[in-house]
């Protein structure tokens, strides 16, 4: 009779984790639906929005094309960042490290980490930052849902042309909001879907109005919309 309670209370116990894990899939599929994929696109829809495919860290020599601060104002948005030198940095989505490399002198008594899903990126980072001699710099290998930061720690988040790739956005935003301490800001640059002039592709473009939505609906809220970059948002969120 015990073999037999103790038999029937697994089962039970299974049943209802079968059940928790079958609530939480349905869960998942009510925030993000699909359709058939645009151009450039996965097909994946988040709030309205396709969310686009993600450019391969071969394409890096367009990261770091000479012509870029012109086009996009990148001393501008780097002298406009919402830090000191004491500060903790975050830069997901890296890449070539482009922003990574000119942020970290300028918080010399803090840390910038530098995240990234491709392991190409990541052995390219850790090479670069060797090379330059930055002790501040950390790289990060984060993943499709979270960037893999400490709770708790940093000062700003910065996402450069990132967020609009984000296969899971809100999980990722939820693992920014973790990380960030108390006061500490996420910055979302991003280019204007707003402005035809812009010739970037349809799905690499966010209005304010879909990314405001969008942190919205996961605990931020928009305190600055910089207007001083030719072709790109500079949208500064805080924890609501």
């Amino acid at each position: 009779m015990k073999q037999l309670t103790v038999l029937l209370s697994l089962f039970l116990s299974i049943t209802l984790c079968y059940g928790q894990s079958q609530q939480l899939e349905k869960k998942v599929e009510t925030i993000y639906s699909y359709k058939t994929p645009a151009p450039d696109g996965t097909g994946k829809v988040y709030m309205g929005r396709e969310i686009s495919s993600i450019m391969n860290f071969m394409g890096m020599s367009w990261l770091e094309r000479a012509s870029r601060p012109e086009e996009e104002n990148t001393g501008l948005a780097i002298k406009n960042l919402p830090i000191d030198k004491n500060s903790w940095v975050a830069d997901i989505g890296a890449g070539s490290g482009y922003y990574t490399f000119r942020i970290a002198p300028k918080v010399p008594e803090g840390k910038i980490y530098a995240v990234e899903i491709q392991d190409p990126a990541i052995q390219y980072l850790n090479e670069k930052s060797k090379t330059l001699g930055f002790d501040n710099v950390i790289t990060v290998k984060g993943s499709e849902k979270s960037p893999n930061l400490p709770e708790n720690a940093i000062d700003l988040a910065i996402m450069v042309d990132v967020y609009h790739e984000l296969l899971y956005p809100q999980e990722v935003l939820q693992e920014i909001r973790k990380s960030l301490k108390p006061d500490g800001k996420l910055l979302l640059i991003e280019y204007r879907a707003e402005d035809p002039k812009v010739m970037i592709k349809r799905l690499h473009k966010m209005t304010v109005k879909q990314v405001s939505k969008e942190l919205g609906a996961n605990g931020f809220r928009l305190v600055e919309n910089g207007q001083f970059m030719k072709i790109q948002h500079f949208l500064v969120f805080e924890k609501e």
